[in-house]
C-alpha cells in the first residue's frame, strides 16, 4: 500500500514541475502544492481523455494527458488567484 502512494507522489511531483515549466510566468507554490498539482492534473487529464474516448469516468491519464491536465489546473488556479488579489 505504501509503494503506490509513494509512486503517485513522485509522479505528481514530476508532472507538476513540468506543468510549472510549461506555464508562463512565476508561480508561488511550494513542493507539496506542486505535487498535488500533478496528481490532480492527472485525473483532470484522465477525465478529458474519457470525454473524447469513452473510457472509465474517473481514471488517471498517461504522461501527456497528465501534463495537459496539470497545465489546465495551474492556469485555472493562477487566474483565480489573480482575481482575488
Amino acid at each position: 500500500m505504501l509503494v503506490p502512494l509513494i509512486s503517485w507522489m513522485i509522479f505528481g511531483l514530476v508532472i507538476g514541475a513540468i506543468a510549472r515549466l510549461l506555464y508562463p510566468g512565476r508561480q508561488d507554490i511550494g513542493l507539496l502544492r506542486t505535487m498535488l498539482l500533478g496528481v490532480v492534473g492527472s485525473f483532470v487529464g484522465g477525465f478529458i481523455v474519457y470525454l473524447f474516448s469513452g473510457g472509465a469516468p474517473i481514471q488517471a491519464a498517461g504522461w501527456i494527458g497528465s501534463m495537459l491536465g496539470a497545465v489546465l489546473v495551474l492556469a485555472v488556479a493562477m487566474r483565480a488567484a489573480r482575481s482575488h488579489s
